[in-house]
């Protein structure tokens, strides 16, 4: 077992102060697999930019050509005058209400998508069992024509398109369990039959989409999958997610890679959720899917990283999905526990989604 890892620290140059996404959920996660000596046993992969060809296999060129505009913009508007530096505040655009841009934000987004290109290809080529993009920013909200919830890029979106057109793969798995409705990475699959797009999510919550009724259309319909659930399931709903739902489905599909967005941000003491998920939740769920991408498709399993934004969480939950890639003697990590969860909210919901798909 070969297990990579890929970081690149450009991404501090995209940090707005007082943002939940920030450069402190990579510092805080960093100090802890430093201080851990994980990173000795990963194979360290360098990073490099993904080329615009890349982003432009699921992003329109409308958009990227305004976003990389409105960065240098910045960057002259916030290159000096008389006074000198700018402030902080009028260095920074706004795409949305949630979604800051800075002068380096365009490279920050290019290496993101690139730190997880680096990956995939790795993983494809055999040179790495499985792996884990720690990238920021984040990427399953951005649409193929906009940015979105903190997102800029697709990153898995364009990770998995260049798996299919750089190294084959047929059929792609994309099984995302951020507790955000990855409405991004849908809206660009969303009629496409080679790639199965499910989501897990807190539902009604941020961005408002991921209903039960969203299954794709023409001939993608059936391959996108949305699991809405109610707040507060816990590990035991998301778990039995995966066992029931999950895996019949990618056994059905036979996917020859499998890709995790993979946001912990539904962890019991992240700020921006209402779920009960632990740390030992998460590295379950991570073992589930690492057993499934064996018996499927050579142990090819895809991690990037999304949401979580709990400083102290964070790092446990990084740690311990890598721990679980790894096989790594030392086990999980998980200094917080768990809190009790509702799994009865969590299989109706399931059942619903069966009927739905007709999946007995």
């Amino acid at each position: 077992m070969t297990t990579a890892f890929v970081y690149d620290p450009f991404e501090r140059n995209h940090s707005f102060p007082g943002h939940p996404e920030c450069l402190e959920r990579m510092q805080s996660a960093l100090a802890l697999l430093q201080a851990d000596g994980i990173l000795d046993t990963l194979t360290r992969l360098p990073n490099s930019t993904a080329s615009l060809d890349q982003i432009l296999a699921v992003h329109d060129a409308a958009y990227i050509e305004q976003f990389q505009e409105i960065c240098q913009g910045i960057g002259r508007s916030a290159s000096g005058g008389r006074h000198g530096a700018q402030s902080w505040e009028q260095s920074a655009l706004w795409l949305d209400p949630d979604t800051y841009v800075l002068r380096a934000s365009w490279e920050a987004g290019l290496r993101a998508a690139g730190g997880l290109l680096q990956l995939t290809d790795a993983v494809m080529t055999g040179a790495a069992s499985n792996g884990f993009a720690m990238v920021r920013p984040p990427g399953h909200h951005a649409r193929p024509r906009g940015a979105k919830g903190f997102c800029l890029f697709g990153n898995v979106a364009v990770a998995a398109r260049h798996a299919q057109q750089k190294h084959g793969a047929g059929r792609v798995l994309i099984v995302d369990f951020d507790v955000h409705h990855g409405n991004g990475t849908e809206e660009m699959f969303i009629d496409d039959p080679t790639v199965l797009f499910i989501s897990i999510h807190q539902y009604p919550h941020y961005p408002f989409s991921g209903s039960i009724d969203e299954v794709g259309y023409g001939p993608g319909e059936g391959f996108n999958v949305n699991v809405p659930f109610p707040s507060g399931v816990g590990d035991a709903g998301y778990l039995s997610t995966l066992r029931q739902l999950v895996d019949p489905l990618a056994r059905e599909f036979r996917p020859d890679v499998i890709f995790l967005s993979a946001g912990f941000d539904g962890h019991w003491m992240d700020p921006l959720s209402g779920h009960r998920v632990s740390v030992d939740g998460y590295a379950s769920m991570v073992a589930e899917l690492m057993a499934l991408a064996e018996a499927l498709c050579g142990g090819r399993l895809i991690c990037t990283l999304e949401g979580g934004y709990d400083l102290d969480a964070l790092p446990h939950c990084i740690l311990s999905t890598l721990r679980v890639l790894s096989r790594s003697p030392a086990g999980r990590s998980d200094p917080f526990g768990a809190v009790e969860g509702n799994p009865q909210a969590a299989e109706k919901v399931v059942s619903a989604v069966k009927r739905r798909l007709g999946i007995r």
